[in-house]
Parts: structure tokens; sequence; C-alpha cells
């Protein structure tokens, strides 16, 4: 891997930011959990009805709790200036990080010398602050241009690495040259990034709020077109750029939360899971959170991998028992549907695409009943911890019956069509020859056949680049016909999904990391 690396194209650089976003969103999800059970169990309607709780050594648990989980919110914009270039660059990740921290808060130093030169700062003036947007970012007085300047840091840096972390310099500044020189350029453009954004950030503050206005403007059906929107780029990586603009932007709303204005759905859900002022939690985010999730992950997944197990060949049914329960509880307990939806994606795409609709469809149901539930994942722990915790005015007991109804209808509906129209769902093929054949010597602690996944991709000297998202890997190929998509089926790969003549993705699941790092492994790749 020392030829010089192949140049994203246009497709493969959204793909690529878009799987940087799962490294914050995933400590974000986390970070959560944490400060949903700290708050609730240290609220005073628990408090009130578990008495129990009431103890000193409890308490501080539960607060410490909250006060560790509120630390992603109060930083996610520079995890993500760090976040986007570590992941996106192919050498010297490190640099690329450290990069990333340095652009971030140069920009907003420079931001802060324009405001001051202009005589806006120094203040302490609050309707002037709010005029102007300004925000303490790092400790500096800022306009607060959000998830999406540190979005635009993070690929400035990525594109000023990919140029120059090779750059040679004259003998006299060679200490300078090389990976040296990234954060050293780094903290120059973003330098002057920091003296336009005073000029140009209207103008985006103004886009994101058309945005907003235009998916908030359509009432009920706005979070239909989100939750539909977002199953159908789910395919192709790109679910995560819409995912990102309405949870930590103006797109997905603005509010004043303990004297502070906060914008998009998931952070003003945090921002007031963190408020002791706040009781309850706004409809107007969680209709885009984890709620609108729950009739489909927690109802009609389920029912839909039932449908599956039922429509297999009684003698198939033993083998894709396992598959179908792995990827139900990949759904109900971690919220990852990709096990479920890729059995189907590519061999009945109309399914797919019912499948979006009812899932849009279950946001719009939660947001005209009024259930307030909060975080990403739509899961069981989503469910446990900012429902059930929050108490009944979270209307947290319409999940069940909309789970329950959802079970329902993608049974009849995945039963119907899977034997109306003889789609291929596992189970429903004649045995044929391709059966798995594993070596128990070959299978890696991943529980998967690495060795045999890398001859089914053409071998070491067919890849070019290898890398992971949350459930798949992403791979460029030198020879596109020398990849054998029943061999890597045959080894545990969900799907294949065949981007370009030189892009690949292969959908394994929750382990995809630790199989990028036994195919790495083999192909003698520094992880």
């Amino acid at each position: 891997m020392s030829a010089p690396l192949p140049r994203l194209s246009l497709w493969e650089f959204f793909q690529s930011l878009g799987k940087t976003f799962m490294l914050p969103v995933a400590l974000l999800s986390f970070c959560g959990i944490l400060l949903g059970i700290g708050s609730s169990l240290s609220s005073r309607d628990v408090l009130t009805l578990i008495p129990l709780l009431d103890q000193p050594l409890l308490q501080h648990l539960f607060v410490w709790m909250a006060t560790t989980g509120a630390f992603a919110f109060r930083f996610l914009p520079v995890m993500f200036a760090i976040a986007i270039p570590l992941g996106m660059v192919r050498e010297n990740k490190g640099v690329a990080a450290f990069a990333g921290f340095v652009g971030y808060t140069v920009m907003n130093l420079s931001t802060n010398f324009w405001l001051t030169i202009k005589g806006i700062l120094p203040t302490s003036d609050a309707a002037l602050l709010k005029a102007n947007n300004i925000q303490s970012v790092l400790g500096i007085q800022a306009i607060d241009t959000g998830i999406l300047g540190a979005v635009i840091v993070g690929v400035v840096v990525f594109w000023l690495h990919e140029r120059f972390h090779n750059v040679r310099l004259p003998d006299a500044l060679a200490f300078f040259g090389g990976t040296r020189f990234v954060p050293i350029i780094t903290l120059l453009v973003t330098g002057l990034l920091g003296l336009v954004v005073p000029l140009i950030w209207p103008f985006f503050a103004r886009g994101i709020a058309g945005l907003g206005w235009m998916i908030n403007g359509a009432g009920d059906f706005g979070p239909m077109l989100f939750g539909t929107g977002e199953r159908l780029l789910l395919p192709f990586g790109l679910q995560h750029i819409l995912v990102a603009i309405i949870r930590f932007t103006d797109a997905g709303g603005t509010m004043e939360v303990c004297g502070k204005s906060v914008s998009g759905a998931l952070t003003i859900f945090q921002a007031q899971l963190a408020c002791p002022e706040v009781h309850g939690f706004s409809e107007s985010a969680t209709r885009f959170l984890s709620q609108g999730k729950m009739p489909a992950f927690l109802g009609g997944l389920p029912g839909a991998a039932l449908a599956i197990y039922h429509c297999a060949r009684p003698e198939n049914r033993h083998k894709i028992k396992g598959l179908l329960i792995s990827g139900v509880v990949a759904c109900v307990v971690g919220g990852t549907t990709e096990p479920i939806e890729f059995l189907f994606l590519f061999v009945a795409p109309a399914l797919y695409l019912l499948h979006a609709l009812l899932t849009g469809f279950g946001f719009t149901l939660m947001a005209v009943l009024g259930v307030t539930i909060g975080n990403t994942d739509g899961n069981i722990i989503d469910f446990v911890v900012f429902g059930i915790l929050h108490g009944l005015a979270t209307k947290w007991y319409w999940v069940p019956v909309a789970a329950a109804i959802w079970f329902a209808g993608y049974y009849l509906l995945f039963r119907f069509a899977i034997i109306r129209f003889n789609i291929a769902t596992p189970g429903r093929e004649r045995e044929s020859g391709l059966e798995q054949q594993v070596s128990r010597a070959s299978i890696g602690k991943s529980g998967y056949n690495a060795p045999a996944i890398l001859d089914a991709l053409g071998g070491v000297e067919n890849i070019t680049s290898l890398d992971n998202c949350l459930t798949r890997l992403r791979l460029r190929i030198v020879d596109m016909a020398k990849v054998n998509d029943a061999a890597l089926k045959a080894n545990g790969a969900i799907g294949v999904v065949h981007l370009s003549p030189v892009t690949l993705q292969v959908v394994i699941g929750p382990q995809v990391q630790s199989v990028k790092e036994e195919l790495a492994q083999l192909m003698n790749v520094t992880v």
C-alpha cells in the first residue's frame, strides 16, 4: 500500500464524509444514555416514586453519570472537527486529527479577532451577543457556526492533508516539511477562514433556516419526510448527511434552553435533558429522534424477519434461524437494522421502499400521538431510558401499541409479497453447491473466515483501499470481475453492493470492525 492512493470520486467523498459522523455520534449516543439514566434517577419525580433511590451515595453516582454524559453535548462541534479528517484521510490519521483540533480552534480565534476589531467584542450585552449569534466556543467568544462550521473545518483539513502531507521543502526548512506541514498550513488557512466566517455565515444560516422551515413547515408530514429519506439514503451510505443536518443544525429547530440558544433536534433534546429547570421534552425536537424509529425497529422489522423465516423452505429454516435472530437482536437492542434490511433490499427493492415509507409514517404517528422520547437509536434501551424512566409525560405507552401494529402489518405484507411474487429471501433457495465448507482454524475472533473473504474479493492485489463504517466494509477494487459475490455471502456477508466499477461495499454487520482488522492483518496493512 505504498503506491499513490487513488483520488476519491465525489460519490465516495460524500460516503466517506457520512461515515466519519458515526464516531462522534456513537459517543454521543452512549453519553446520552449516561445523561438520561443519571438525570432520570436523580430527578424529583423519580425520587418521589422510588424513595429508596434518595440515598447520598446513589445520588452522587447519578449526578456523576449526568455530568459525564453532558461532555459530548458541550464539545460536539470540536469532536466533529477532529473526527472528520481522522476518518477521511488514508494515511497519518493522527496528524489529521491533531490538525482538525488546530483548525477549529484557530478559526474561532480568528473570528474573535474580526469581531474585536469591528468593535462588536468584547461585550456582555446579551442582546448584542444574540443578534450576532455569538457564543463561547472552547472558551472563545465567536460566531456559533455549530456542527456545520466543524464539518467545513474537517473537510478543509482533509483536503490540506491529502495535498500537503508529503510536501518536500528546501533543506533550510526541511524540519517543517512532510506531515509537520499539515497543522502549519491548517493554521494559516483556517486563520483566513475565520476572517471570512462573519461575512458569509449569515447566508449559510439563512439557507439552513430555509431548509428547517421547509421540513417543519410540512407539519406532521415533516417527520415522515425525514424518516423515509433516512431509510432511502441508507443503502448508499449517505443517510448520515441528512441525519446530521436535522440533529445538529437550525434545520432541526432552534430553542432557548437554560438561557442559551440551542439548534438541532438532538442538541435541543440533550440540552433539555441536562437542564434542571426543564421538565418534559420538546415535541418539535423529539419528533425527529428515537421515537419515530420505534414502530419499525421494535415491531416492523422483527415481523419481517418472522415472515422470512416462515416463508423459507422447511429444510432450510434451521440454517437461517441464527441469522434472523441475530438480526432481530441487533435491531431491537442495538438499533442496527441493516442485518435485516439487507436480507430483502436487493432481492425486493419494492419491499424496501414500502419499509422506508412505513418507517417514515412511524415518525409521523409518534408525533401526532404526542410521544416525546429522544436520543438516536430507536432501540429498547432508548425506550426504557428516555421513555419509561421519564414517566407518563413522554407517553411511552403508545410505543408498544404502535410496535404491535407494525409487527402484524410487516408480517402480513412481507409474507404475502414473498409468496405471491416468489421473492428469493434467505432460505427459499434450493440446496446449492456453494455451501460454507469452513475450516474452524480459519475462523478469527470476529467469527468470520477472513482468508476466505479475502479470496472472494480477488486477493490482496485486487484491493487498493480497505475501510469500514458501522456495518459495512468499504473497498476500492482493481478488477470487479474477480469479486465473487456468492462466495462472500457463503462466508457470512449479508449483502454486496457494487457502487461503481471500482467501488464495493460488503455488508457484514456489527462485527465489521473486527473483520476489517483481520483482513488488514492478512494484507499487511497498518490499521
